[in-house]
Order: structure tokens, then sequence, then C-alpha cells
């Protein structure tokens, strides 16, 4: 298990949700699903025999002109995976995207294997992207990895948007309130009625004659909107990283597992009282912040009081200390969010 983890924390909640691009998409403009089929090589005996397996790697030796029966390949070094990815929107020729591998069939691990050369396609069976390279496994499941920059692209999807007069932008989540506001907050910008939200999700903004579409939508996307709309918390769970805006805060809450308890609230205690050691028991983490184990015996069972409204910087801080392993902080996070005690996005990267 991990014990360190890495902790972003921003000292002010304009950085994420605060801008027309973080709450929603250009309509057209998307990214687009890769999958392929492929063979790695190069594991140190925690392949798989499988039927099919054996037959890929058969097939892949005829290809170099060598005849082999699958019933005289004994080897447990390769492994049949499938390969996805996503093409992102505007790539070229060229380009490198991350991959994601899983095995298939029994193998124990992927780790450091060699992806031998794969074909990506779409759901339109064209191949937009070639693949290959050294996996490194994710160390919570060894069947699945990832390469870096592990596929190029070969194929592009084609967005024609010189000609266009009009783009059409839909919400991330349904919100009359939001669509209102940014339409409003586009025709300010612009000094002229050029948005029009036709439902809770959709705002349709036309393009005026005199600038490119290019220019416009980097204008737009980039309004800055107001502090009412929601926070955003990212979780990468390949990198370890959470990032969330400091001032996001937690409702009183209590989480109970198998391996640890946390109590989430606000002091009750005076300014007098909050600086008694005998009244206010706790190790002292900063920003007003103190975490303790009264009344229960150990530090896995935590009490973290805060002298203002806690959030999720004061509990990501002292689940750090209590050295809880990365997979336990993120269940945390979205526990607390599915109760609704946390107003903010969360999203999940790397899943």
């Amino acid at each position: 298990m991990k014990n360190i983890i890495a902790i972003l924390l921003f000292l002010t909640s304009t950085i994420f949700a605060q801008t027309i691009k973080d709450i929603s998409n250009v309509v057209g403009i998307r990214d687009n699903q890769l999958i392929g089929y492929g063979l790695v090589v190069g594991l140190a005996g925690t392949g798989d025999k499988s039927q099919f397996t054996m037959q890929s790697l058969q097939n892949l030796l005829r290809n170099s002109y060598i005849k082999i029966p699958t019933s005289s390949i004994k080897s447990k070094n390769i492994a049949a995976v499938m390969v996805t990815s996503k093409l992102p929107a505007f790539s070229r020729q060229g380009d490198k995207i991350k991959i994601k591998v899983s095995a298939i069939g029994d193998a124990k691990s992927i780790d450091h294997g060699q992806l031998l050369l794969t074909q990506l396609k779409g759901v339109d069976g064209n191949v937009y992207a070639l693949a290959q390279g050294t996996i490194i496994a994710d160390l919570n499941n060894l069947t699945t990895g990832f390469i870096y920059d592990g596929a190029t692209i070969e194929n592009e999807v084609d967005y024609d948007l010189k000609d266009e007069s009009m783009i059409t932008l839909s919400l991330k989540t349904s919100s009359a309130k939001h669509a209102f506001a940014i339409e409003n907050k586009i025709n300010k910008r612009f000094g002229k009625k050029l948005a029009i939200a036709e439902d809770t999700r959709t705002i349709n903004v036309k393009k005026p004659k005199d600038m490119s579409m290019v220019k416009f939508l980097s204008i737009v996307q980039n309004i800055k909107l107001d502090d009412s709309f929601k926070k955003k918390i990212i979780i990468d769970i390949n990198r370890e990283m959470i990032i969330a805006g400091a001032d996001i805060t937690i409702d009183p809450v209590t989480i109970s597992r198998d391996n640890f308890t946390i109590r989430v609230k606000k002091s009750p205690l005076s300014e007098e009282e909050w600086n008694d050691n005998a009244k206010n028991r706790g190790v002292d983490i900063g920003d007003d912040v103190k975490i303790g184990n009264k009344p229960i015996v150990n530090i896995d069972n935590a009490l973290i009081n805060t002298k203002s409204a806690p959030t999720v910087s004061d509990l990501m801080r002292a689940m750090k200390i209590m050295k809880l392993p990365i997979t336990d902080i993120i269940e945390t996070i979205k526990l607390i969010k599915d109760l609704g005690s946390i107003d903010a996005e969360v999203e999940i990267r790397g899943q």
C-alpha cells in the first residue's frame, strides 16, 4: 500500500470550473474511443497460456515464415491484451497519445512487458493509431497498465470549423440557472445577442461576421464565471494526485471503515479554549486545524477539529498524516460526495 500521496491544494477557488470551457463541451468536438487486440511479450513467467494467446502467437510467427503448432508452445512469457485509448479532437498525424493495456487471459502480471505493434481502431473499423512500448502496470492491479505516449496517430478525424457560422455549447450537468447565466455572459461580452439558451443544457451561439471561428471559440470558452458555479476536485489515480480548491468545505460527517474512523466537524470551542491544549487535544497540523485521537485511543480513529468550516484541504492533510493508502482516500472523497457533504464536482482520471 502507498503511504505517500501527492496533494496540491490551491489557495484560490477560481482555478476550477470558473470558465465556460470548464463546465461545457462544444457539440461535435469530442474525443473518439479507440480499441485494439495485441500481444505482450517479455514477461517473466507471469503471462497466460490461453488458447487464443497461443493462436495469436502462432499467427504472428507464421507472418515471419515460422510454422509451429500451438501445442508445442509452452511459454508463459506472453499475454493477450486489449488496448484502449482516446483520440483527442484535432489530433494530427505523428501525435502521441496515452494507452491503457488490460490482460484478457489468466496472466498474473503484465508489468514491464513489451506490447508488440498493435492497431487501434475506431467504431467505424478504420485504424487511427499504432501502439507499441513497455507497460507500466497499475500497482493495485498488475494485469492492467499504461504506456504514456504509447501510440502514434496515423489517421485524423476531420473537423471543419472554418465555414461554421455558429457553435452549440452543451453543459456537462443540466442546469437552467447556469444555462441562463452563460447566455447572459456571452451576450454581455460581445455587446449583442449572440447566445440563446435552448434548454437547460444547450446554448446556441452565433459567430460575429468579422471574426474567425477559432478566435471566437477561444473567447467564448475562456469567459470567466462567478463563484456560484461548482468548484472541482480532480483525482488522478495513475499519478496518485489529488487537486482541490482550498476553500471547498465539508459538512459535518463521520467516515467509519474497517481500518479507520474519521469524524470531521467545526469545533465549538472558543478562541481561548481552542488554544488550551488541555481542552483541545490533538496534533496541530497548521491553518487552525487539529487532528486528535480523543476519545478514541489511536490515530487510526481521528477527530478532525477545525476552527472554521472544515475543508477538503483539511481532510486531505489529516489523512496523509494518518498514512492512509491512496485507495482509501479516493473512496472517502467519493463517499462524502455521494452523501452530499461536498458541494463540488469530483472528476476521477485514470480509470
